[in-house]
């Protein structure tokens, strides 16, 4: 009887899975796995190159992509990606026109090229440059709904950017649009537009060339950075400059804002030097100090593109004015200003491979908002903030996504995995260590791309508490873990209800001197004192629990 009703379980749950994955396309996994045209050539560098024109919403470009080829035995293919309606003009291999071959020629699958090239060794650097033009996809609601964004600013004038994350920057530009390939040696994006206008990017600008009525700048970055972090912004902009004291030593600050917002841009951005102290406190240096870091002002609420954050939160604290945490700490910074800029340590300098994990930028920078009004407005200030963002939670589906199909899990990869974050915190019992443990995520990870199990494992082993059961519980499941407890005479019992098997995180009690509850599934009895039993149970806030009296 237990053999049959084993097998039946396995088939259920199997079942389960193929009906999960029923609702992806092979797009989806072309998109989103690591196929074998893929898997034996590694980005090193792209050029991209792009003149956009604001009356059709129309686009012509060029991109290299230099790579090495990293596979003795491989695929006669090589994925390209870029995204309909955007059309290839002409491929060149090596400076030369590319040639079909008879018997192999390249062909579109959708989204996708694939095309065949010669054979060639390993540890071989070639480049493959895409000619292409074409309407790309117009972002509806950016930077939620993704694509080129054609807007006027307040005068009338042209504002162009892109926001492509989830998206992906195939959108485009053609690319290799997977999380975990990013280039090595960075990237240069050349934009032309009418010299009425300015053209800003991430990185550094290295060119700039106006001719015939055209302005051509050329921005570049040194470190390797996530496709949908490559952006342009076109706008009637204006810039100023400050040298921040970082632990590095000095890092170059650079903001640009629209000719008009100047003055209040000046005021409000004076938020980024607090912001680049408090997480470097917390998280390292900042990890791009050869590209710099920007503040943009962008069509769109903001965006974590590396070392060019994109800024639209309309100069006002809060998000968009509003406390999200209904504590009243929301409304002491800029939300704009703190979280995108939190990405660039959780998000572009540590990566994850695929987007199911995105958890982790998420997760992190959410968590980064309490860490910023920890640092300046003090510990409890801090926690209340992130006790406010509960109510926002949903537990709708898990925060980790399916693997291998471009898919994100729930939304609560922000506010959830914020708090469980902070319940970790409270594990580890030591903020020193905590800060420690963040810094040496970044130090260790340094500009990679990692997996979940990356991630868990450290944070594992450098607090030296197994917290496997506590990220099963969080990150895979939508229980909230639940205490219960009853009261008889002069024992407490007590046990964890709604939770995983095998979890037994313990909990620190409220107001008292560091004393700790350590619940299991099973019931466990203590004798306790008249004065506790006149107050009752009362658990630290701080960890995202509930608790219910039996």
């Amino acid at each position: 009887m237990k053999k049959c009703f084993f097998s039946l379980l396995i088939c259920i749950l199997l079942l389960n899975i193929q009906y999960s994955y029923s609702q992806f396309t092979r797009q989806d996994t072309l998109r989103g796995s690591i196929g074998r045209e893929r898997s034996w050539w590694d980005v090193l560098k792209y050029d991209v190159i792009v003149t956009p024109d604001y009356n059709t919403k129309s686009i012509t470009g060029k991109s290299s992509i230099q790579y090495k080829i990293t596979e003795e035995k491989h695929s006669d293919y090589l994925q390209v990606d870029l995204q309909r309606p955007l059309k290839v003009d002409s491929f060149y291999y090596d400076g030369r026109l590319y040639i079909n071959y008879p018997a192999m020629p390249y062909y579109n699958e959708g989204n996708v090229w694939h095309v065949p090239l010669p054979k060639a060794p390993k540890n071989s650097v070639h480049t493959i440059t895409i000619f292409y033009h074409g309407i790309p996809a117009e972002a509806k609601r950016p930077p939620w709904d993704g694509g080129w964004i054609w807007q006027k600013d307040a005068k009338g004038r042209p504002w162009l950017s892109v926001a492509c994350q989830g998206l992906g920057a195939s959108a485009w530009f053609p690319c290799k649009d997977h999380q975990s390939d990013e280039p090595d040696s960075g990237a240069t994006i050349t934009i032309t537009v009418p010299d009425t206008l300015i053209a800003v990017a991430n990185g550094r600008l290295i060119e700039n060339k106006s001719e015939n009525g055209l302005s051509s700048r050329k921005w570049e970055v040194k470190n390797p950075i996530n496709n949908y972090n490559i952006i342009p912004y076109i706008g009637k902009y204006t810039t100023w400059h400050e040298d921040y004291a970082g632990e590095k030593g000095k890092l170059d600050c650079d903001f640009w804002v629209l000719d008009y917002n100047l003055e209040k841009a000046k005021e409000q951005f004076k938020q980024a030097s607090m912001t680049l102290k408090a997480f470097e406190h917390w998280f390292g240096p900042y990890p791009f100090y050869e590209d710099g870091f920007k503040l943009v002002e962008a069509p769109h609420l903001g965006m974590e593109h590396q070392s060019a954050v994109a800024y639209g939160n309309g100069f006002k604290n809060g998000y968009r004015g509003r406390d999200l945490s209904e504590t009243g700490w929301g409304l002491k910074w800029d939300f704009i200003i703190v979280h995108e800029t939190g990405h660039e340590w959780f998000g572009n300098n540590i990566t994850s491979k695929d987007i199911a994990d995105m958890w982790i930028h998420e997760s992190f920078t959410n968590y980064s908002e309490t860490l910023f009004t920890d640092f300046h407005f003090g510990k409890e200030a801090g926690n209340e903030y992130c006790i406010g963002t509960r109510k926002l939670i949903q537990n709708d589906k898990p925060i980790i996504g399916p693997y291998g199909v471009n898919q994100e899990g729930s939304g609560d990869m922000y506010y959830k995995g914020g708090n469980m974050l902070h319940t970790i915190r409270q594990l580890v019992n030591d903020d020193e260590k905590f800060r420690i443990i963040l810094r040496g995520l970044n130090k260790d990870f340094y500009h990679k791309t990692v997996t979940t199990q990356d991630i868990e494992n450290y944070i594992s082993e450098k607090s030296g508490i197994d917290l496997s059961k506590v990220f099963d519980q969080y990150l895979r499941t939508t229980r909230i873990p639940e205490l219960e407890y009853k009261i008889a005479g002069d024992n407490l019992s007590y046990r964890w209800s709604n939770c995983v098997a095998g979890f037994n995180m313990p909990v620190r009690l409220a107001n008292t001197k560091n004393e700790w509850l350590k619940p299991s599934a099973e019931w466990k009895t203590v004798a306790m004192t008249a004065d506790f039993m006149n107050k009752g149970l009362q658990v630290d806030k701080n960890f995202y629990i509930t608790v219910k009296k039996l």
